[in-house]
C-alpha cells in the first residue's frame, strides 16, 4: 500500500494528529488513492486533516525520503511510505472532525508510548538525526 506523510515543523516541535479510529498519533498522511501521485496525495490529506482553516502554500512541499513500514492499523499491513517536508509556516487554525479528534506539537520528552510505529520507527530518529525537533 502506498502511504504518504507531512512534516510540519515549528519551534523544534512536529505537527502531530490523533485520528478518531486510531489509538495512536501519526503524521498528517493517508493512502494514495489511484491515479494520484504522491505529491498530490499529500497536499490533499493536508486539506482534509487539518482543516479547512489551515493555510499552507502548495508549492512548498518538499519528498524527503521513502521507506518500508507496517501499519499501526493492525500491524500485519506493508506499507511504502512516502515523507514529505513543509517548508514554510503553517497558517490559520486547525480543526478537529470526524477523522481527526486532536493535535499536538510534540517534542522528544512527551515519549514515545502514544506514537505509531512509522513516527517511532523511521520519522523521529529522522527528525532527531537532523535536529529538526528537540
Amino acid at each position: 500500500m502506498e502511504v504518504v506523510g507531512t512534516l510540519f515543523i515549528k519551534d523544534n516541535k512536529l505537527l502531530l494528529v490523533k485520528p478518531r479510529r486510531r489509538p495512536t498519533y501519526q503524521l498528517p498522511a493517508g493512502k494514495v488513492e489511484p491515479n494520484e501521485n504522491v505529491l498530490k496525495a499529500a497536499i490533499r490529506e493536508c486539506h482534509e486533516e487539518l482543516g479547512k482553516n489551515a493555510i499552507f502554500d502548495e508549492t512548498k512541499f518538499k519528498f524527503i525520503m521513502d521507506f518500508d513500514e507496517i501499519a499501526s492499523s493492525d500491524n500485519m499491513t506493508h506499507i511504502h511510505f512516502h515523507l514529505f517536508i513543509y517548508e514554510g509556516k503553517l497558517e490559520g487554525t486547525l480543526e478537529e472532525s470526524e477523522e481527526i479528534e486532536h493535535f499536538i506539537w510534540y517534542e522528544t520528552n512527551k515519549g514515545k508510548d502514544m506514537l505509531s510505529n512509522t513516527l517511532k520507527n523511521e520519522v523521529i530518529p529522522y527528525c532527531i538525526e537532523n535536529d529538526l525537533i528537540i
